[in-house]
């Protein structure tokens, strides 16, 4: 069974798919077609959606599904006379809020993130910029700034990770790949002994690892499920005996990870 997904949204519609996409892993017998129509902001892309939920319908044969976090009044009502079945975050609770808080909403447009908060935004592009400029091994001076340095095998989800705590979060997480170097030493790379306590490791089973480094580089003894492994048998062996916490990534989705790593490292979010 197939069916069409479209996340629209105002502004970016990061909060559209998170939130669509949360309800659709309930439903594993269906594939999903995902399309996203992020800056909805005017009456014409708001047609120019409806005309492009129409064209799904008339492809499928059934009403598309649609996720939307649109705030202004008149583009909700255009989107819900296409030809689909809409799920209105806003519709569902800003109400109830209204009612709940005694005044009216601003409805404006390109909120849902909380961007218009200056320090917000300028503490997400610093966190950001720190995740870059330590990634991969690099910027190992800047170590005692992190907020998390997430450790582990190469293609093991370190970076994706980093990168989304910094956007969404404004954690300044930093990342280290465990060499084959690394992982034949009998205790922590001395780049990490002082820094044990902001340590978070990742880990996969070896057929997963295995299935990402040959999509990277196939054929080749990086690849090979008997090196992937020795890996993350000696990578889970150095968690254990330093006591750092770990999380295996195999089946989870990069907001999975971050989520997952919030939680277990108890770290503060950034606060809009």
């Amino acid at each position: 069974m197939k069916r069409t997904v479209f996340f629209v949204s105002d502004h970016t519609a990061i909060t559209a798919e998170t939130f669509g996409r949360s309800l659709l892993s309930q439903f594993e017998t269906v594939t999903f077609e995902r399309v996203t129509q992020p800056f909805v902001d005017c009456e014409a892309k708001a047609i120019d959606t409806c005309r492009r939920i129409a064209d799904a319908f008339a492809r499928d044969g059934q009403a598309p599904l649609v996720f939307s976090t649109l705030t202004d009044d008149h583009l909700r009502q255009i989107l819900e006379c296409s030809e689909a079945v809409v799920f209105d975050l806003f519709e569902a609770f800003l109400d109830r809020m209204e009612t709940a808080l005694g005044q009216p909403s601003a409805q404006a447009i390109g909120r849902a993130h909380g961007l218009g908060n200056a320090a917000l935004g300028r503490g997400r592009v610093e966190a950001l910029r720190f995740a870059i400029d330590c990634d991969d091994g690099i910027g190992v001076d800047a170590y005692d700034k992190a907020d998390i340095i997430l450790v582990g095998v190469s293609r093991s989800g370190k970076t994706p990770a980093s990168l989304f705590l910094a956007l969404h979060y404004g954690i300044k997480a930093a990342n280290y790949p465990l060499t084959e170097e690394d992982l034949n030493l009998s205790g922590l790379p001395s780049n990490l002994r002082k820094h044990r306590e902001r340590l978070f490791g990742l880990t996969m089973n070896p057929e997963r690892l295995h299935q990402l480094r040959e999509e990277r580089r196939p054929g080749s003894r990086y690849a090979s499920l008997e090196q992937c492994r020795n890996e993350i048998r000696a990578a889970d062996g150095l968690f254990q005996a330093a006591g750092i916490p770990y999380l295996d990534t195999s089946t989870m989705s990069v907001e999975e990870i971050a989520a997952n790593i919030l939680h277990r490292a108890g770290l503060q979010r950034m606060r809009w």
